[in-house]
């Protein structure tokens, strides 16, 4: 959605609440951040519109569902929540987004530092670290490298002052990329050595604190929202026995409203509280290789939904075929749809598996004064896989083509030209610098081979600190929630069919109501776990997480049913 369209809608809901609003700073630099066209006082003022527009809908369900009496005071809460939301909403998404540049922090100050190493000149190696990268972080230092045109100053400065508050190591590497510049040749390749373990430390002191931190409150939503909600579905025929009675209605809106709402809100304030995230190649839909599928996406899903409906509806009972058609229906409509992205991301881990080693051959050669187009067709000769191709096909260019490497590699038909990797880019820049400034270069590409290694290690560090928490919330979100959630039903159904004592004054609820609302549950506990897991892992990008989410579904829906089935057997 636009933020035209979310400024009209905020506008127009802004005018259920024509009192006057004082919208904080906080909310001003957050839409700043995330660069809405918004004004603050229309957030705060339509948060408040969309209070009202929810209590008022959710006052006459509430009161079907728990009685007016206890309606009044949720709904109140239901519409404070949203409102809470609305303004929050700002908040959270420059926090996610401060996340995701973050994690360019180590890679954006590598490139400074190789450039630094071949010409000590600070303006040039802001330059080429802004211009050989993507994403936030890069553009805002393009943008002080721009204001910085026409003075002394180099633009480094001022962006480490930007972001010394959100990461102070970044700073702090910054001013020694800086004072690198100034610095004797016998120390200067200390002092860049000190810019890069600087950045690479404070991110790994980032993610370690936070993996340590965020153990205690995702044990808190794994209790709370997974494990306690399946349990007290066995209790119910005991309640019911007990003389608590708990009707279709309020149990719907407990389990298929309040307690997804409720774990959602648990897991954007984790994730907003993610310091760092490595957030994975960047791939739109104007990629050659991402076909629009949006009609087949919608039709595949819709067949699959048909078919999973009515193989659960005889294989298993009548209510069953509404949750296989939720859970398997928009699985398939998500994988048809994004699985082409997830290919050409496969492609860009394949290059950059090995591109370390490439470039380590080539620097090699480079530094022991050979020409780097030749030190590349050696290189792509040793190096197998995708990198080697890639190599390859940057050799085959310049000799085609007469081109010189900057056009082999990043021209419009150039190797990289649908390749979307930063590393893979700055690594072509930097040989493309190398062919021109000859076998002093050669030094700067072994420097970039460690780096990239570096990096990499340090990926890999920050998915191991988090490897336990993430896997077990993937894990109960596709299997063992919905397989106990299965076996759950299964009891409450067997006991209903025995008729223990005390049910006769006390039905329990039929299985047809218990079912499908128990269902609905395990399928949007799958998606806000799969969410979380995802987010903490590599940050909310949407194409990665909808084809998680795609992958998730049909696995819980037909593990909830499969169990179901199972535990019916052999009660």
């Amino acid at each position: 959605m636009s933020t035209t369209l979310v400024a009209d809608a905020l506008a127009g809901l802004g005018r259920l609440y024509p009192w006057p609003v004082e919208p904080s700073d906080d909310l001003d630099r957050a839409l700043d951040a995330v660069a809405a066209d918004v004004a603050p006082a229309a957030v705060v003022r339509g948060g408040w519109g969309v209070a009202v527009v929810v209590s008022l809908i959710g006052l006459p369900a509430l009161a079907f569902a728990v009685g007016p009496v206890v309606a009044v005071p949720l709904a109140a809460a239901l519409g404070l929540a949203a409102a809470h939301a609305v303004h929050a909403a700002p908040l959270a998404l420059a926090a996610l987004s401060r996340t995701r540049a973050l994690g360019d922090a180590p890679a954006l100050v590598g490139r400074a530092v190789l450039r630094m190493r071949v010409e000590p000149t600070a303006e040039r190696a802001a330059a080429f670290a802004a211009r050989t990268g993507r994403g936030p972080l890069a553009e805002r230092l393009a943008e002080h490298v721009r204001r910085a045109r026409g003075t002394s100053r180099t633009g480094l400065d001022s962006f480490a002052t930007e972001w010394a508050g959100e990461f102070p190591a970044l700073e702090r590497a910054a001013g020694l990329v800086e004072a690198a510049a100034a610095a004797p040749p016998d120390e200067r390749e200390r002092t860049l050595d000190r810019a890069l373990a600087a950045v690479l430390d404070g991110t790994r002191e980032r993610v370690a604190s936070f993996s340590a931190a965020v153990r205690g409150p995702a044990t808190a939503v794994y209790a709370f929202g997974v494990l306690l909600p399946v349990a007290l579905v066995g209790l119910l025929p005991a309640a019911r026995v007990s003389g608590i009675r708990v009707g279709v209605g309020a149990f719907v809106a407990v389990y298929d409203v309040l307690l997804p709402l409720a774990l959602l809100g648990a897991c954007a304030w984790l994730l907003v509280r993610r310091p760092v995230a490595f957030p994975p190649p960047s791939v739109d839909r104007s990629h050659p290789d991402v076909p629009d599928r949006r009609l087949v996406a919608v039709a595949g899903g819709t067949l699959a939904a048909l078919l999973a409906s009515l193989l659960a509806g005889r294989a298993v009972a009548p209510w069953a075929g509404a949750v296989a058609a939720a859970g398997v229906g928009p699985g398939v409509a998500l994988l048809v749809r994004h699985r082409p992205v997830e290919t050409v991301r496969s492609r860009v881990e394949a290059v950059e598996a090995d591109l370390d080693d490439a470039l380590y051959l080539v620097g090699r050669r480079v530094a022991e004064g050979r020409a780097v187009e030749a030190a590349l067709a050696a290189a792509a000769a040793e190096v197998s896989g995708e990198t080697g191709d890639l190599l390859a096909d940057a050799v085959e260019g310049t000799r085609r083509t007469r081109a010189g490497l900057d056009e082999a590699f990043l021209g419009e038909h150039g190797a990289l030209a649908d390749l979307p990797s930063p590393r893979a880019r700055g690594a072509a820049a930097l040989l493309a610098l190398a062919a021109r400034e000859g076998w002093p270069a050669g030094d700067a590409l072994v420097a970039l081979a460690d780096h990239l290694g570096e990096l990499r290690e340090l990926e890999r560090e920050a998915r191991r600190e988090l490897a336990a928490l993430t896997g077990t919330l993937r894990n109960t979100g596709t299997v063992f929630a919905p397989v106990v959630a299965g076996a759950t039903v299964a009891l409450a159904d067997g006991i209903r069919e025995t008729g223990a004592s005390g049910l006769e004054a006390a039905p329990p609820l039929p299985t047809a109501a218990l079912g499908p609302a128990v269902g609905a549950y395990v399928l949007l506990l799958s998606v806000a776990l799969t969410a979380l897991a995802t987010g903490l892992e590599r940050g909310l990008d949407r194409s990665l997480l909808a084809y998680r989410v795609g992958v998730v579904l049909p696995t819980a829906a037909l593990s909830y049913l499969a169990a179901f089935v199972a535990s019916g057997l052999l009660l």
